[in-house]
């Protein structure tokens, strides 16, 4: 077995490849174990790796760099890529709130760090050091690290060190704040998510409601007509004429009097659209229209990203009629206007043989959606290391500050699931394939940390190192209640949304994904994400400043 042990032994990317592995598995089998019902998930990763790493297992210092980079470039870039679609809608409703509460409580940290340094005899590069690390900021770190090395022409090992004890707190420091938060406000988890969806169902979702016509001003107007004089998107998705007959209306189609019709609405304009028809009433439409046919057909063909209903002739067809485009589990009302996209599965109500045309101009074909698109993830993620490696220049710094392998990475690819249509690019990931992306991203990532902070790890903790874990778990969780309370107490935010701009503001992928198991939906990814970009450039920005005006 000597062969075995030299393995382990020698930093080859054999031994490397090794050490991951068994990091991450060991990881994720003591990720499952919970108690009184909570667990931190992957990161016990981070905490295995620290371990095995002080035992003596070794792995190469280049291939941990390069294993840890592109762990949080994939975890980052499918984030993006997920939460891209409804982002700037996002961003419109909350987002500017979002961020004065993320730059709020950054300030908070920085101001408790500088505080540290003039209260302690602690130097300024062991702070910031303990700074990233109680926020998890790691391009912060190295950022810092190229500061100092520039202005003094050496390394400095203290920031690496204070990065290395203050991250397990980090980690768990923000886990905690979160569960802090939830008592301190008698948090009930399924009232959140009852909340949540009552919102979320008050937006833009669609709605089939059936109301009378009962308007004399709509006698007679063709249904071209009435869609353009309400000024809504709304779709009238079938008619039940006096004689009880049904029919699939056209853009000609007249309302008479007593008619009832069934109609796609957003739900924001029920009441509008009750005041505009006439009352609604509740009908049976199954039991109705037995000769109509109601399918939803996915969108496979990539000739068909990006262009519109009206544009592919769909909308206003005689014999069918398009009610609603499903996208991301939202249901969008269909209108000429509306651009699909691949994924897309769009509700078409007619004839048997018309339903299937449109079925076959669709696509609808689920092997075809299976297929990974693998040219936007790696394209996407060759311009997201090109935008972060772009230098932003400020007066007054000497040294340029850059977004970082996360940063760039992470905007590029919420633009990408945003507007990749519009250039025919075809973004669709099925869900598995994006959750397998970022587990093994967050993984591998975790695992690079312990593993290259394990070796000192316990001899600087035991040297007086522990001091520093106070200090960072002040950093990680003073201001992660103070956010919290101000986005609960004052703006009345959601539990869940909450946790997301907690875990975009100390950019911590480890409290994102407890952030996540936690909610059950995209509530968390999505205030994340909206707050991640401007964080990250602030947590750089602060830690470059703080060495160059306490250590020049």
């Amino acid at each position: 077995m000597q062969w075995l042990r030299d393995i382990f032994a020698e930093s080859s990317v054999a031994g490397s490849v090794l050490a991951l592995s068994l990091v991450i598995a060991l990881g994720i089998a003591l990720g499952k174990i919970k108690i009184k019902g909570v667990s931190i998930g992957s990161t016990w990763i981070l905490f295995v790796g620290i371990f095995l790493s002080h035992m003596g297992l070794n792995a190469d210092s280049h291939c941990l760099h390069f294993a840890r980079e592109i762990g949080l470039i994939f975890f980052v870039y499918s984030i993006g890529l997920q939460v891209g679609p409804g982002f700037f809608s996002s961003f419109k409703e909350g987002g500017v709130r979002l961020n004065a509460i993320a730059l709020f409580m950054i300030l908070f940290g920085v101001a408790l760090a500088v505080g540290i340094y003039f209260a302690t005899s602690l130097d300024m590069p062991t702070v910031v050091g303990i700074l990233s690390g109680a926020v998890t900021n790691t391009p912060g770190l190295g950022a810092a690290q190229q500061t100092y090395a520039d202005m003094k022409g050496e390394g400095a090992d203290l920031i690496s060190l204070g990065y290395a004890v203050a991250y397990p707190l980090g980690v768990l420091g923000a886990i905690a704040s979160m569960m802090l938060l939830r008592r301190i406000f008698r948090i009930n988890l399924d009232s959140e998510r009852a909340i949540l969806h009552s919102r979320e169902g008050a937006g833009s979702s669609a709605k089939r409601l059936t109301f009378r016509v009962e308007n004399p001003a709509l006698f007679g107007m063709e249904i071209s007509k009435i869609a353009e004089l309400s000024k809504r998107h709304l779709v009238i998705s079938r008619i039940l004429r006096a004689d009880s007959s049904v029919e699939i209306p056209t853009a000609s189609s007249a309302l008479r009097s007593g008619d009832s019709v069934l109609v796609v609405l957003e739900s924001k304009d029920e009441a509008f659209v009750g005041a505009f028809i006439g009352r609604p009433v509740e009908m049976e439409w199954r039991k109705l229209d037995t000769k109509l046919v109601s399918r939803r057909i996915l969108i496979t063909r990539p000739n068909l990203n990006g262009k519109s209903l009206g544009k592919l002739g769909l909308f206003g067809g005689g014999a069918y009629n398009i009610t609603r485009v499903n996208r991301a589990g939202i249901d969008l009302v269909a209108h000429p206007g509306l651009k699909l996209q691949m994924g897309d599965g769009v509700t078409v109500v007619g004839s048997a043989d018309a339903v299937e045309g449109v079925e076959k101009l669709l696509g609808n074909s689920m092997k075809r959606l299976r297929e990974p698109n693998l040219i936007p993830i790696f394209f996407g993620i060759f311009l997201g290391v090109l935008l972060g490696s772009v230098p932003f220049a400020f007066p007054g710094i000497p040294q340029p500050v850059k977004l970082g392998l996360a940063g760039g990475p992470l905007v590029v690819a919420i633009l990408i699931g945003r507007f990749g249509y519009r250039i025919n690019m075809v973004t669709y990931t099925t869900l598995s394939a994006n959750l397998m992306l970022r587990e093994m991203g967050i993984s591998l990532f975790l695992a690079s940390v312990g593993l290259g902070a394990g070796a000192n790890f316990f001899s600087t903790l035991l040297g007086g190192g522990y001091v520093w874990i106070a200090y960072g778990a002040l950093i990680t969780m003073l201001p992660m209640l103070a956010a919290g309370a101000v986005a609960r107490g004052v703006f009345k935010m959601d539990y869940f949304s909450i946790c997301g701009m907690l875990s975009g503001a100390s950019t911590n992928p480890p409290a994102l994904a407890y952030s996540n198991a936690v909610a059950a939906n995209d509530a968390p990814a999505v205030s994340y994400a909206t707050v991640y970009p401007l964080s990250m450039f602030m947590r750089v920005l602060t830690a470059q400043m703080l060495i160059l005006f306490f250590c020049s």
